[in-house]
């Protein structure tokens, strides 16, 4: 056997297994999508139903309604992505639809963090802001930069302008994530100068829960989003796409996108009632 018969089948065989090894990644990558939609979508739904049907009223919850459409959206797009591998006519919707997880989540997220914020240590000014119309300009405001963040991501998010993408991304984390840890700390800190009584108990009480609701929405967030702020900058410093560690922030991100409706069946209840069943 010559040498060029030996370099053909070698390249031959490396290309197999190359592609073979591209195959697995891709599958691997289906099944999280679809399991987050066959999961996900129920359950946003779910909470989305319980919400607009509770007792607490449509202002008060009109941040929570807004993070559940979003998070049914996210759904939605993560179904796209799963059938965008068969149909790869799907890649344009796919890529819009991407600025609602990487901007929708986290901003709605963040104005939950800062109304509770606003209520603790600012009540003055959060009952000032309390009425329905508020909210809803934040939510429209919150919605036409989603619009622009899905737009972007429609624009950006190919090889040749990856690294635009992977920069918006990640200055946008970083300075929610910093905005969500001053609202954690500044809340922690109104919790420790509460003073004795029983009025105090019933004030400490509802800092307390704020305090719990922002810090497990940080800690989600920094799950979901910082792996893939940290695999953004290896890919850039590297100036390669390796498929193994972004198929582990995709895990990530996919697995701790439960973390919300998670809690907000505990808060109200029914996650007790799903267990005794």
């Amino acid at each position: 056997m010559n040498n060029s018969t030996v370099n053909f089948t070698t390249s031959e065989t490396s290309a197999n297994s190359t592609t073979s090894y591209t195959e697995v990644i891709d599958n691997l990558n289906i099944c999280l999508f679809s399991i987050s939609f066959i999961f996900g979508f129920p359950t946003h739904s779910y909470v989305l139903f319980l919400i607009v049907k509770g007792s607490s009223g449509v202002a008060s919850s009109f941040l929570n309604i807004n993070l559940s459409v979003c998070e049914i959206g996210i759904c939605f797009n993560c179904f796209v992505n799963a059938v965008s591998y068969c149909f790869l006519s799907l890649s344009t919707l796919q890529a819009f639809l991407e600025g609602l997880t990487i901007t929708g989540r986290p901003l709605f997220q963040c104005l939950i963090c800062v109304e509770r914020y606003l209520a603790v240590v600012h009540p003055v000014t959060f009952l000032k802001y309390k009425p329905l119309r508020y909210r809803v300009i934040c939510c429209a405001a919150a919605w036409i930069i989603t619009l622009g963040s899905c737009l972007f991501c429609m624009y950006t998010l190919n090889e040749e302008r990856g690294n635009f993408y992977i920069w918006f991304f990640s200055l946008q984390f970083l300075i929610v994530f910093s905005l969500q840890l001053f609202c954690l700390v500044a809340v922690l800190r109104a919790l420790k100068q509460s003073g004795p009584g029983e009025r105090k108990k019933e004030e400490n009480h509802m800092k307390r829960r704020a305090f719990f609701i922002i810090l497990i929405t940080t800690a989600s967030m920094a799950i979901i989003y910082g792996p893939f702020t940290i695999v953004g900058f290896v890919t850039i410093v590297l100036d390669e796409h390796i498929d193994q560690i972004w198929l582990v922030a995709s895990t990530f991100y996919l697995l701790a996108g439960f973390v919300d409706p998670v809690l907000y069946l505990h808060m109200t209840g029914k996650l007790s009632c799903f267990c005794m069943s």
